[in-house]
């Protein structure tokens, strides 16, 4: 985790001060140069000579395009300065594109870094189209943290849980991670049984084997779903044992150019107790 990308949003509210220190801090844990990527909203207003004459289109659209603009600005000062005073080498990249397209271009720019961070305000602020695009398109892993509700670690980890159901998501989310579950004191390898036939009990236990090659203390766990849905089933594990971090693999079925996201990872990003590390 030695390269970082960090996605502001510009539109229509700022990224919040406190998700930047947060960002800041986690890349102080790594040692990483972190990057600020602030994208201004391309309003492209249409052709049509009547709202032209009766609200001036172009210009409301203009004065949305510089408010998006001020915003980035404001974000990279902010940043700039706490990269500074913690001694991190940070550096910023400003980018335009239309609204739709804003998850295309951050999920380019993250295919060169090594984890893309991507807060969230709420459940349903534009950032959870960027969170899917960096996920299905990037071949980058994305973590997502939620100022106040789901805090970005402010150093190294003591509990990390891995969402292990042997699948080559959560292979490829556990490969990724690594760097992070080196550093954590702890990491609880969880596989929730009878959700798939193929979640059967003692699976983790070759994932505690690997993982302890590398250094990583871990231990496997095992929760029986019962009559509850995958997600609440691993929110809950994750509150009771006070994880400072989920890494699991991010789920989605393509439907034309799009993916529409697993039940487990719409619930936990819409509903996080904790920061949640996807890859795919």
């Amino acid at each position: 985790m030695k390269d970082i990308l960090f996605h502001f949003d510009s539109y229509p509210d700022p990224t919040p001060i406190e998700a930047i220190d947060q960002a800041v801090r986690f890349a102080r844990v790594f040692g990483a140069e972190i990057t600020a990527l602030a994208v201004q909203v391309d309003f492209k207003p249409p052709g049509n000579w009547l709202a032209e004459r009766l609200v001036n289109l172009s210009g409301i659209c203009a004065q949305e395009e510089q408010k998006s603009l001020a915003n980035c600005k404001a974000a990279f000062a902010a940043f700039l300065e706490k990269t500074a005073a913690a001694n991190l080498k940070g550096s910023t990249l400003l980018a335009k594109s239309e609204q739709a397209l804003l998850g295309d271009e951050v999920s380019v720019r993250a295919r060169s870094r090594d984890l893309c961070l991507v807060p969230m305000v709420d459940s349903f602020d534009g950032q959870r189209s960027v969170v899917e695009a960096v996920l299905f398109q990037s071949g980058r892993p994305v973590l997502i943290f939620r100022p106040g509700v789901a805090d970005l670690p402010a150093r190294e980890p003591q509990t990390v849980v891995l969402a292990w159901d042997g699948s080559r998501q959560a292979a490829r989310a556990m490969s990724d991670a690594l760097p992070i579950l080196k550093v954590a004191t702890q990491v609880r390898v969880l596989t929730v049984i009878k959700e798939k036939p193929e979640a059967t009990s003692g699976l983790g236990a070759d994932v505690v084997r690997h993982l302890v090659v590398h250094g990583v203390n871990a231990v496997a766990d095992e929760v029986d779903i019962g009559q509850r849905k995958v997600g609440p089933a691993i929110s809950e594990y994750v509150k009771t044992h006070g994880a400072d971090l989920l890494v699991m693999g991010g789920y989605g079925r393509s439907k034309l150019r799009e993916f529409i996201l697993g039940g487990a990872t719409q619930h936990l990003l819409h509903e996080p107790r904790v920061a949640i590390m996807l890859s795919h």
